[in-house]
């Protein structure tokens, strides 16, 4: 693997496979929103493309990858940005069900597997702003 100036070879990101992991991530995961009946309304565009791009970046980030995210859109700030929608229990869980399909397709290693699932779950529990139906 040829290591870029602005990436570390040992960051997770390199060692999950990079883009194309995470690429396959995020489309999984929308294939399943893109049909929920809950989540869909929470995206306002008409194409989910946008919203796709959005998290790509933010993960790829995340986990050491590129830093496009913050250079076009500041702090992830995420639970700000997800202050306009009815986050509530279930909304979670389907959220958590969809990314659950998404990880278990991209078919990497135990431990790999078992990091990006702790912060998975973490992530959506942070995200409830409400426990109204």
């Amino acid at each position: 693997m040829t290591e870029t100036p602005s990436l570390r070879a040992d960051s997770f990101y390199e060692l999950v496979g990079g883009h194309a992991t995470f690429v396959k991530l995020i489309d999984v995961f929308y294939d399943g929103v893109a049909h929920d009946e809950v989540l869909r309304p929470m995206y306002p565009e008409a194409d989910l493309g946008p919203a796709k791009e959005r998290f790509l970046l933010f993960l790829e980030q995340y986990w050491g990858g590129p830093t496009t995210y913050s250079e076009n859109r500041g702090h992830p700030r995420l639970r700000m940005r997800h202050a306009p929608f009815k986050v509530n229990p279930d909304a979670r869980d389907r959220w958590l069900a969809h990314m659950r399909v998404a990880v278990t397709a991209i078919d990497l290693a135990p431990l790999h597997e078992a990091t990006l699932w702790d912060y998975m779950e973490r992530a959506a529990h942070s995200m409830i702003n409400t426990f109204d139906e």
